[in-house]
């Protein structure tokens, strides 16, 4: 018997019993914190604004700005109104602060095993495009991969790039196993946290890979382009940029 949505949903739910339970808006703080800890925002950075910054985090317009606002309160970010204002990083965020904005053991398991379920989910989806994605879902694809290209931060780079792998898991035609697909998707992307654009746009180059094994219908490289593609989150999200920053 096939398991509903409903029922998958449980079944996440219950894989993730291990992450701390964190409110969206302390989420936010988290994921920003470490991305100054580990260096991929820099001091006097800019941040994208309010708006951006809640797309590219996949969370509502109000939860980024109480974050942002909670961060400045706390020093790790500053305001700066004017012409040229904006949300920055301080240039020496208080370190007791970001201490505190780190990831338990338990949340990099629980999102180590978040990776491994997108894992066997992509590979299929993956496998079934290249068997049923039309001409203009193809074409849309590599639309998206220059929009990635030509993305010029983090935030921007993340809204195509989940529209991307949206597409390619409606492509596959698998009907309501895609939504299942879609909602790893969803839940992976909530512990995403900010990249330099230029490891971005090198992680484009799987797609651009990606999109021409689709149109040529090749199963085999597809489906080992998006194996590597999310394999690498083992090492590069969070939990295994944190473990590094320690050696």
């Amino acid at each position: 018997m096939t398991p509903s949505v409903e029922e998958t949903s449980a079944i996440g739910a219950t894989v993730l019993s291990g992450m701390d339970r964190r409110s969206a808006i302390d989420a936010v703080r988290l994921r920003i914190g470490m991305a100054i800890s580990l260096g991929l925002l820099k001091p006097g950075e800019k941040l994208p604004d309010q708006e951006d910054v809640a797309l590219g985090l996949s969370v509502s317009p109000i939860t980024a700005r109480r974050a942002l606002a909670s961060l400045a309160e706390q020093g790790v970010l500053v305001r700066r109104r004017g012409r040229v204002g904006g949300t920055f990083v301080a240039d020496e965020p208080p370190r007791d602060v970001l201490a505190e904005l780190s990831a338990s053991p338990a949340e990099s398991r629980a999102v180590n095993r978040l990776v491994d379920r997108r894992l066997l989910f992509e590979c299929a989806v993956t496998h079934y495009a290249a068997v049923n994605a039309t001409a203009g879902q193809l074409d849309e694809l590599e639309r998206l991969t220059r929009d990635m290209a030509a993305a010029a931060n983090w935030s921007d780079y993340h809204q195509s790039d989940e529209r991307f792998h949206q597409l390619v898991g409606s492509s596959s035609g698998l009907g309501t196993a895609v939504e299942v697909y879609h909602q790893t998707l969803a839940e992976l992307y909530d512990y995403f946290i900010p990249y330099p654009i230029d490891l971005l746009h090198k992680s484009n180059q799987d797609h651009i890979e990606l999109v021409k094994a689709l149109r040529e219908g090749d199963t085999g490289t597809a489906v080992e382009v998006a194996r590597r593609h999310v394999d690498i989150l083992h090492r590069t999200m969070f939990m295994g940029l944190a473990e590094g920053a320690g050696r």
